[in-house]
């Protein structure tokens, strides 16, 4: 068995391989410079090139597979969604060269003061809203279903990561079957929704600014992990976002307007909007749970531990949810229990 690559020889292979496409694209291979990464194995370069610059992403195998980005990348391109081109693919060696849509997300521009602008920060956000429409009328069709078994599944990293490792609370066993009954609850409201594409991180790190900063239709990046889920799933993401903190008011006035645009363009949200309301906030409720769960493994397995520095946002989200309806009464006990316990390994929020 060959041994895993380094970093370093994998930061080779790239630029070898960068190398055969230069003369036709004018790379300049030795410009590579990081650009970010992510919670997974992937990273991503960008170099010049002729008449600008370009993105490599490096996704080594067996830990990751460039063919599901390849396919909805084109997918949403036909779809008329701004989407990085694939200007050259090695899927064996899990190298992609792409166009570059920027080096500014929603997340930069709001952490640059976005947020202190009405009208711009509402022109970002309405074009990132009837980009969802667009997103969601493309087909999934032969995409993994986001069923209640997966739901369910996601669910479980909530009580191991969150509760047992990072909270060091082991809840006893009528907790646990509360939580049970809590999480199927969820699980069966969401896999009860339409289904349509779901990006399932459509939120501000994964939103572009355009070169034109008055164009309002944002790139999209980081879809490869799309599946064919409950409709409200992506409103949630972008609404209730987990890198930056919206009240109550911008929340409800971006999910009805993204309820507006939705019902024109025919999708298949409910004719009323108090009940996709519900939809909505149980979907993001399911979705923070796991949320909590997969920062807290990032941080104690992983050692990415600015994760935890949005914990207390993601948490404030859970409690606005659970605390509107009786049936997550209990929820918010284990939570109140829980969260009293002194933090493992001296982290604390």
């Amino acid at each position: 068995m060959n041994p895993t690559p380094t970093p370093d020889s994998r930061l080779e292979a790239l630029r070898r391989w960068l190398d055969q496409h230069a003369g036709r694209l004018g790379l300049a291979p030795d410009s590579l410079a990081p650009v970010s990464g992510d919670a997974s194995f992937r990273r991503y370069f960008r170099l010049q090139a002729a008449g600008g610059t370009l993105i490599a992403m490096d996704a080594p195998p067996p830990h990751e597979d460039c063919t599901p980005f390849v396919r909805i990348a084109g997918l949403l391109a036909r779809g008329g969604l701004r989407v990085p081109d694939i200007l050259a693919q090695d899927l064996d060696q899990g190298f992609l060269l792409l166009s570059d849509l920027g080096d500014r997300t929603f997340y930069d521009a709001l952490r640059d003061g976005l947020d202190q602008d009405e009208a711009a920060l509402q022109r970002h956000y309405r074009g990132a809203l009837r980009a969802l429409v667009a997103l969601q009328r493309c087909p999934a069709d032969g995409l993994p279903p986001y069923d209640e078994p997966r739901l369910l599944e996601e669910l479980a990293v909530f009580p191991e990561w969150y509760l047992r490792t990072h909270l060091g609370y082991t809840p006893d066993a009528a907790a646990d079957a509360a939580l049970a009954d809590i999480f199927r609850l969820l699980a069966q409201r969401a896999a009860a929704q339409p289904r349509v594409l779901v990006h399932r991180d459509f939120h501000s790190p994964n939103l572009m600014l355009g070169p034109d900063e008055l164009d309002p239709a944002p790139g999209i990046i980081d879809f490869q992990d799309a599946l064919d889920g409950p409709i409200s799933y992506d409103i949630a993401s972008l609404a209730l976002d987990a890198r930056t903190t919206w009240d109550e008011a911008r929340q409800l006035d971006w999910a009805i307007r993204y309820w507006e645009y939705a019902r024109t363009a025919g999708l298949p949200v409910p004719d009323d909007f108090a009940r996709f309301h519900v939809d909505y906030e149980w979907m993001g409720l399911q979705r923070n749970l796991r949320i909590l769960g997969v920062f807290a493994r990032l941080s104690h397995r992983d050692g990415k531990h600015h994760y935890l520095d949005h914990m207390p946002r993601v948490q404030a989200y859970v409690r606005q949810v659970a605390g509107r309806y009786a049936v997550f009464r209990p929820l918010l006990r284990l939570l109140d229990q829980a969260e009293r316990v002194p933090q493992a390994d001296g982290y604390s929020f």
